[in-house]
């Protein structure tokens, strides 16, 4: 994975959140020239609305962008949370996803009543202030059970699930009442349908829902699985995938807007790991969706997405780079899904392997890194030569911290747009629209279609980078996540208790010894069903090398491991265990532990 610094790479994309952050901002806040702002927003509604993101380089706080960022932050960490945690990014990635619940929370005061913007573009556009010196409309937009928005509610359901998961372990009392929220807000969106932008109109110009509300839906209800596993959900996701386009709508783009090619990917990824039961013809057509759109990107399908001749994705002029980097995500999570399940993705002409298919989602990284026909990085602040003349606000005025002078609505146009000078502020960790369709790209303040950033730009890169830096965990992408634990930072975060481990010693010499764990239980239909985990340790001084255990008095589905004949050896992602390492496999029967054994292994 060679190349780029991805790690320094991911420490830059995650800090250009904290430039986006409204409100009070916190005394760990590490971008110094941002003040406080929109300390009134909500006040005219009688509403508590300070706090948020601003979605790119205006002053507005729109929802369903807002929150479709903070479902990808939280995928990022869902999928490579161990990852960040080895880079010493997984707090500051935390603070990220935090930030935008604790605003949702916020927009949430009611069952049925979800706010969904505050400010509007057409005043807001009209000046070019910083958001510290604010004199823009702050109105507040919401949706309710008479002017219905299925797709924020959605969204933002979609976003509590996904963040409660997050938190499940470092801080269990938020991740319940993210979960409290979403129980309502997937509530609200299936039982109040509409179009968001048909009762907050003003939303239009900027966010419309193209999509309409049924890819969200979908969307949300996979979340809910993911957060809940309650079967309620699955159902859901089986009985509406026609209805709601879930099996029939062939994509090539994902982002705020159209979901469909994620909640496919999700939907592949619970009929990989065992989940689909009655479901699995639904599901299967999901998961040729999701595999529809993977041999798209790769230029291997029966209709391919567009690449510029420098190889990048290529949808639209204006704001490029969100397909890229969301789509690279999509890319990325499923090479692993398909390691971990020992199977290869099936183009139209092709098998491709999930190495193929990752080498492929590292490249538009690189490209948007630096490797690309015009040598720029399309992240500020990373590399030699990267955009100075961001369409930003808050970064192409001088900091409030720096000049106090007030910055009047029209004024800052004159003084602060046309300047042909670089931004007074550096907005670290940014990514820009992009080039166009033949690599063009024009570094001024006002070619906004190239030059504006996006929080949702962002979001779906943290987890690519993190995995690019950190490599494969060795984690089964397959199983319920488990996050690993915070290393020491300035954060109140509660940390879970670990679970005991009872060993279990297999081998002579103790040189391999496998130790189980239960960490769950449920009981389905008068039986009661256990989870367990087993860990594997190469307690030798040698690297550990063709191990064969046998398993006996297995009567359910096991993942981590490959079956070969009557015995399982490592996955496929693995070849050798170096000493004192270690691999996981769980297996879920209705019994007592099944007994493992050694058959045989090499040390080398």
């Amino acid at each position: 994975m060679a190349g780029h610094d991805y790690g320094q790479a991911l420490t830059k994309s995650i800090l250009f959140f904290e430039a986006q952050r409204s409100g009070y901002l916190p005394s760990n806040q590490r971008v110094k020239w941002r003040g406080h702002s929109g300390l009134n927003d909500g006040k005219i509604s009688g509403v508590d609305l300070v706090g948020g993101y601003y979605d790119a380089g205006d002053n507005v706080k729109f929802g369903l962008p807002m929150a479709f960022t903070v479902t990808m932050l939280s995928w990022s960490i869902i999928e490579y949370g161990r990852q960040m945690g080895a880079s010493g990014e997984l707090g500051h990635a935390l603070d990220a996803v935090k930030w935008g619940t604790d605003y949702l929370i916020k927009a949430h005061p009611q069952p049925y009543v979800l706010y969904g913007e505050v400010g509007d573009g057409n005043t807001d556009h009209y000046c070019w202030q910083r958001p510290e010196d604010m004199t823009t409309s702050r109105a507040a937009y919401r949706i309710d059970t008479n002017h219905p928005g299925s797709d924020l509610a959605g969204e933002t359901a979609a976003a509590m699930a996904a963040a409660s998961i997050v938190f499940r372990r470092y801080n269990p009392s938020y991740s319940a009442e993210l979960l409290k929220h979403a129980y309502q807000l997937f509530d609200f969106a299936d039982k109040y349908r509409g179009k968001y932008d048909s009762s907050i109109t003003v939303a239009q110009k900027y966010y419309r829902s193209v999509s309409g509300y049924g890819d969200e839906l979908l969307w949300a209800a996979a979340w809910m699985y993911k957060a809940t596993n309650k079967q309620y959900y699955l159902n859901y996701l089986g009985k509406n995938g026609d209805s709601l386009g879930g099996t029939g709508w062939a994509m090539t783009e994902f982002g705020w807007d159209v979901k469909y090619a994620g909640v496919q990917t999700l939907v592949a990824k619970f009929l990989m790991a065992g989940k689909g039961r009655q479901h699995t013809p639904t599901f299967q057509r999901y998961q040729e969706k999701a595999e529809f759109f993977m041999c798209s990107c790769l230029g291997k399908g029966n209709r391919n997405a567009q690449r510029t001749p420098g190889g990048l994705i290529f949808r639209q002029r204006w704001n490029n780079m969100q397909f890229v980097t969301s789509a690279s995500f999509l890319m990325t999570v499923y090479s692993d899904y398909l390691t971990s399940a020992g199977k290869s993705l099936k183009c139209s002409n092709a098998n491709i392997s999930p190495a193929e298919l990752l080498s492929f989602a590292k490249s538009q990284v690189d490209y948007i890194l630096g490797d690309n026909p015009r040598a720029t990085s399309y992240m500020v602040g990373y590399g030699n030569n990267f955009p100075r003349q961001v369409h930003h606000r808050a970064s192409s005025i001088v900091s409030y911290k720096a000049d106090r002078t007030f910055v009047s609505c029209r004024g800052g146009y004159a003084t602060w747009f046309s300047r042909k000078a670089s931004d007074p502020n550096l907005l670290t960790g940014a990514i820009v629209g992009g080039p166009d369709a033949y690599d063009n790209f024009a570094d001024q303040r006002d070619n906004y279609e190239q030059t504006e950033p996006a929080t949702y730009n962002n979001a779906p890169l943290l987890g690519i980078l993190a995995r690019l830096h950190a490599g494969h965990s060795g984690y089964n992408q397959l199983l319920p996540v488990e996050l690993p634990s915070l290393k020491p930072i300035a954060t109140n975060l509660k940390t879970a208790t670990k679970p005991v481990v009872n060993p279990t010693p297999v081998s002579n010499a103790q040189q391999i010894v496998v130790s189980y764990k239960v960490t769950s239980t449920w009981v389905q239909n008068g039986k009661t069903y256990y989870r367990y985990s087993t860990t594997v340790t190469n307690k030798s001084s040698k690297n550990l090398k063709n191990l064969k255990l046998y398993i006996s008095k297995l009567y359910g589905p096991l993942w981590g491991l490959t079956k070969l004949g009557d015995s399982y050896v490592f996955p496929a992602w693995i070849n050798s265990l170096a000493a004192g390492k270690s691999i996981e496999f769980v297996y879920i029967h209705s019994a007592s532990p099944a007994v493992v054994s050694v058959s045989s292994y090499t040390l080398v």
